[in-house]
């Protein structure tokens, strides 16, 4: 007897043997989860290159290498480098547009508005997805606690019906109820960890591309003044 109850409480058998709209809350949820997976472990690689790529850049930008360098670098693998790079090579190149005698306001404004335009879309870029990981986290135990709510409706509605009620009768609906709870949190959890951690991410590389985009226009302000200055002087 003892075989037949462990049988019949089995994961397989409780889920094959679920009510229609439990089996699709718990195919919503899987499909859910498998997704949320997929973009956790892209957006992990994406922004760990992205990471490196910047400090990278960084490093070799502030070592003083040479702009015109950097940019025929950048423009020369615009889709192998990183959204700094990416930033600094629409901003140089606006910048090299001008010639000398033109006033500065313009020449900056214009720079510094190549470089905002790039920096949006690459924090696009860099955001997508997150706002599906962040509605699979919020959303997935509710939908799961639907599916627990409709299997426990229909365990007491099978009990009704019998004369006698013992545990037997009453654990496979609770037990098929309390699975669509922990597929609903186990789809939750780790795209709630993920969102968490990647938005912190991606928050950090937009303060880093704000900063360097006031870097990069005061370095290349400078280099439009100093030989105005160096005029002035003599």
């Amino acid at each position: 007897m003892s075989q037949v109850i462990t049988q019949d409480l089995s994961f397989f058998h409780l889920v094959s043997g679920a009510s229609l709209p439990v089996q699709l809350v718990m195919l919503l949820l899987l499909l859910a989860s498998f997704v949320s997976w997929w973009f956790i472990f892209r957006k992990l690689f994406t922004l760990r290159q992205e990471i490196k790529q910047t400090d990278e850049f960084e490093n070799i930008f502030w070592r003083g290498s040479d702009l015109n360098a950097l940019y025929q670098r950048a423009a020369g693998a615009r889709h192998a480098v990183g959204s700094m790079e990416r930033i600094f090579e629409a901003g140089f190149r606006e910048f090299t547009k001008y010639q000398s005698g033109v006033d500065i306001g313009p020449i900056m404004d214009s720079t510094r508005g190549a470089m905002r335009a790039v920096y949006q879309r690459e924090m696009d870029r860099l955001e997508s997805h997150l706002s599906f990981l962040a509605t699979v986290g919020s959303v997935s135990p509710y939908v799961g606690l639907f599916g627990t709510v409709w299997g426990i409706m229909n365990a007491f509605r099978e009990l009704s019906n019998v004369g006698q009620a013992t545990i037997a009768h009453v654990a496979p609906g609770i037990a098929e109820a309390l699975i669509a709870t922990a597929m609903g949190l186990f789809a939750a959890i780790p795209a709630v960890i993920a969102y968490n951690r990647y938005a912190s991410d991606t928050a950090q590389l937009a303060t880093r591309y704000e900063s360097f985009i006031e870097e990069v226009s005061n370095v290349l302000q400078r280099r439009v003044a100093k030989p105005r200055d160096m005029a002035n002087f003599s």
